[in-house]
């Protein structure tokens, strides 16, 4: 089940990683239209919550430590943040549906969470190759990033 768990966390990251690719297309696409970030807004709502929500179940499975548990779901979380940070500002857009300096303020926010979402996947993805490869004995000292203690 490691390997599974492993597996997933992989996906996840490169999920997370295809994530601001998509964002970077969104934004580059001339003439820029609703459907510009569609793929960016599918992948964003769709995949990476339902590979964190796998993860986490397979983490459990894996008998991984529950601070590891935590982090693999954190990626779910973290969506729905960018989700109010995008809802939150544009609260702030004025009466035609433009932008002002507080909404990009806020909707500048996006950008980073959505980096903090690829730094948690990288972790994620680091600690079950850490638990993947260590042995049933040392599954909680690996997670940790501590050397397991000889028996």
């Amino acid at each position: 089940m490691r390997k599974v768990y492993t597996v997933l966390a992989g996906l996840l990251l490169a999920a997370a990683v295809l994530q601001m690719y998509l964002a970077a297309v969104g934004a580059f696409d001339k003439p820029q239209d609703d459907s510009s970030f569609s793929l960016h807004s599918m992948n964003g709502m769709m995949v990476i919550p339902v590979l964190s929500l796998v993860a986490t179940a397979a983490a459990a499975a894996a008998k991984a430590p529950g601070r590891q548990i935590g982090l693999t779901v954190l990626p779910l979380g973290l969506v729905i943040v960018q989700s109010l940070i995008v809802a939150l500002g544009g609260l702030f857009d004025d009466s035609t549906g433009n932008t002002t300096p507080v909404s990009l303020a806020i909707l500048g926010l996006h950008a980073i969470n959505g980096m903090a979402i690829v730094g948690v996947c990288g972790m994620v993805f680091r600690k079950a190759r850490q638990l993947m490869s260590a042995g049933p004995a040392s599954s909680e000292a690996a997670a940790e990033g501590r050397p397991a203690r000889a028996s």
